[in-house]
């Protein structure tokens, strides 16, 4: 691959360090046309299946509640995140457009990992809404009002720009005198963080630090949520009332698996799987971004009543 080389070849000691290089699934360069029509297809549906549940949700008086304004911010969420990832390796995948200057690739990692802050942030919010909706539904308008949730909405806005921030600075602190070549299709903080020629300890303490911070914690007020909504759930006198209860939680329960589950398993790999082959490592951190913006407007769709009455609505007009 002819460019390729002569990209490797100008990026050794004293290359420009403006400008960097990703390199789609390393290994695998020879597939990129017929990889990509399985990401576009991702992308599309990203893209329908979110718009298409804002649509819903703003022309919908029925859906102005707490849950579903939690639900528009997580399908605002997955449309960003695609957006900021997505043009970028279907051009490299079509048109082996592969250079990024610095500054963009430290705009795209501040927002993928900003936004994974974020998402983990409202899933915590949707928890919160689902643990008041049933434990204290008597308060549940009182509690959970407009300015609530923007209150909630602001603060998880806040805390992923704060802890993301630092990265980008920290990052372009550091000298990058060996390749510029990104073995990523995406610049995510540990690829780029690779290349540097100086001692990465502290990034690479920060990263985890932050990472083990949100998960660990979020989970762990997500987990005391449901052991909540469980206890008052199993107190409820008949079994219709227990399964229609916790039948509100259950679209938020799939929605927890997909976004954490691919995290978790790909950031584990990383990090422990050293004999499995890079390009397995860039598709799960690929199918980390994609997943659960493709899943989640999905699961909604199909899980919550009012959602699909309206999709459904909305397509016999368009039908018609």
């Amino acid at each position: 691959m002819p460019q390729q080389d002569n990209v490797s070849g100008s990026n050794g000691t004293g290359a420009d360090p403006s400008v960097f290089f990703l390199t789609g699934i390393p290994g695998l360069e020879a597939l990129h046309l017929w990889i990509s029509i399985p990401f576009c297809s991702v992308f599309i549906v990203i893209l329908l299946g979110n718009s298409t549940l804002l649509y819903v949700i703003k022309t919908e008086p029925s859906l102005h509640k707490p849950m579903f304004y939690f639900l528009a911010m997580l399908a605002i969420i997955n449309l960003v995140l695609s957006a900021t990832t997505m043009p970028k390796i279907l051009s490299i995948f079509w048109f082996n457009s592969r250079e990024i200057s610095f500054n963009g690739c430290l705009v795209q990692m501040f927002f993928i990992h900003s936004m994974s802050i974020l998402e983990s942030a409202v899933l915590l919010a949707m928890a919160f809404d689902r643990y008041v909706a049933i434990c204290n539904p008597l308060r549940y308008a009182s509690i959970l009002t407009n300015s609530v949730i923007a209150k909630i909405g602001l603060a998880a806005l806040v805390r992923a720009v704060v802890l993301m921030l630092p990265l980008p600075f920290l990052l372009r602190g550091l000298p990058y005198c060996r390749s510029h070549v990104i073995s990523h299709s995406c610049c995510e903080h540990m690829a780029v963080l690779e290349l540097a020629c100086a001692n990465t300890r502290f990034n690479n303490i920060y990263g985890i630090v932050v990472a083990l911070f949100i998960v660990g914690l979020d989970l762990m007020f997500i987990s005391l949520s449901y052991v909540k909504i469980l206890r008052t759930v199993l107190s409820l006198a008949s079994k219709e009332e227990q399964l229609k209860a916790f039948g509100t939680c259950v679209a938020h329960l799939f929605a927890i698996l997909v976004v954490y589950t691919p995290g978790v398993l790909s950031s584990t790999i990383y990090r422990f799987g050293q004999q499995v082959a890079p390009h397995v490592h860039i598709l799960l951190a690929n199918f980390y971004i994609l997943f659960p913006p493709m899943m989640n407007p999905i699961v909604y769709g199909v899980k919550t009543k009012q959602i699909r009455d309206r999709v459904h609505l909305l397509f016999q007009r368009k039908s018609f």
